[in-house]
Formats: C-alpha cells, structure tokens, sequence
C-alpha cells in the first residue's frame, strides 16, 4: 500500500509539473505568435492570441494545433485609395499547421466577425458631404444604411437622404447602392446624387486567405462576419 501511495504521489507532482511547463510554453508560444502574426501581416496592433487545446506540447509535436483565436480592436485596413477602422476583430482558425520555430503558420479554415462604425463607414464614403447611418433592412430583408449626400444643382444646394443597400462583392468589397432617388423635376439629378453616395470600398490588411462573407447593418454599425481556408497567418 506505502509503494502504491508514493507512486500515485509520484504521478501527482509529475502530471503538476507536466501541466505547469505545458502552461508556460503555451504563454510563451502565445507572445511569440501574436509578434509573429503582427510583423508578417504588417498589422497596425498587435493581436491578443490564445491557443486552444490541452495538451500544448502534444500538438506542438503533432506541428499542428487544434484552434487559435485571434482578437484584435482595431484594424487599420485599406478601403479604396484610404483607410477604414475596423473594430472587434475576432477570428477563429482551426487545424492550425505550424513549424518547431512558429515562423510558419496556416489555418485549414478561419471563421470571425468585425464591425465597422458609421462614423468610420462615413469617411471611407471619400466625400465630407456625405454621411452614411442605420438604415435597418428592405422588404427583401437586406441591410440597409441610411446616406445623404449635398449637391450643387442649377443654383441650388440639394439635399438627399436615401435608403442604400449594403453587401458584398468578390469576398473583399464592401459596396453600398441607393435603391431609388428622388429626383422629380431635375433633369440628370439621379447620377449626379449617385456619383456622390454610391460607392465600393475593397477592404485589404486582413491576414490573408480570410475574406468577408457578409455584412448586416445594425443600430451602430455594420457588423462583418469573416471565412477563409489556408489562412496564412506567419511567413
């Protein structure tokens, strides 16, 4: 019984210390990524990652780890020819393969979401007469935002608040059309309010492989949901 006792004791403090350096290194692989993913992807902060899974040292030895979650608030990412803040940025990625030295690191798949305010939606419009709000949705259930734009027309200043519909093209734009002008008794009124509101905006500096599968306007933003495979996240 004494030498059943001492060897439980024995395997106690062994598991212990096994999970505290499993502990520490996951820490240390978790600064060292978070680096790593700021550099390569030449992000304006650095993330906070945190990596998944029990063992840590078993999946390091496997080169492959089961999810890591990346959360950044605050990514300056290109729109067009300026920049758009994007806030809450938080990404899931499964199936991470990686190298001994985390140099190398890519995501069999990536889910997240991000947010974009309509102050921030407002500036990558390119124009100060225009500001872009909630809009709520259409009879067909799409998001909507709510734009108004100035011009100057035969010798008038007028103004348009229109309902546009927010969606998607090609995975990395976000583009924003009126449904209808206004635009009774001013010959030419539509495209000249159409050249000011209506607008795509390519958003770039995501890490790459991820892209922006749909957008849904809410009350103070419009909100991102994110998808990608083989995301590269390092070298």
């Amino acid at each position: 019984m004494r030498a059943i006792r001492i060897t439980l004791i024995i395997a106690v403090v062994l598991g212990a210390l096994f999970v505290g350096a499993d502990r520490v290194a996951v820490y240390f692989a978790e600064d060292q990524a978070a680096e790593k993913i700021r550099s390569s992807q030449n992000l304006s902060g650095t993330p906070d990652v945190s990596i998944k899974g029990f063992p840590f040292l078993t999946q390091v030895a496997n080169s492959s780890l089961d999810e890591v979650e990346v959360k950044l608030d605050g990514v300056t990412a290109g729109a067009g020819d300026r920049s758009i803040q994007i806030t809450g940025f938080n990404a899931k990625l499964q199936d991470v393969r990686i190298n001994s030295s985390f140099t190398s690191a890519v995501a069999d798949r990536a889910t997240g979401t991000a947010h974009i305010s309509y102050a921030d939606l407002t500036k990558a419009a390119n124009d100060p007469a225009v500001t872009v709000g909630y809009g709520g949705t259409n009879a067909a259930g799409k998001s909507q935002v709510k734009v108004t734009g100035k011009i100057s027309a035969m010798g008038q200043s007028i103004e348009r608040s229109v309902n546009s519909t927010v969606t998607v093209v090609d995975g990395d734009t976000i583009r924003v059309r009126a449904d209808e002008i206004p635009a009774q008794g001013f010959p030419g009124l539509e495209q000249m309010i159409r050249e000011k509101i209506d607008f795509d905006r390519k958003i770039s500096g995501l890490p790459r492989g991820i892209k922006v599968d749909k957008v849904v306007t809410t009350q103070d933003g419009v909100d991102i949901t994110l998808t990608g495979s083989h995301v590269n996240l390092a070298g």
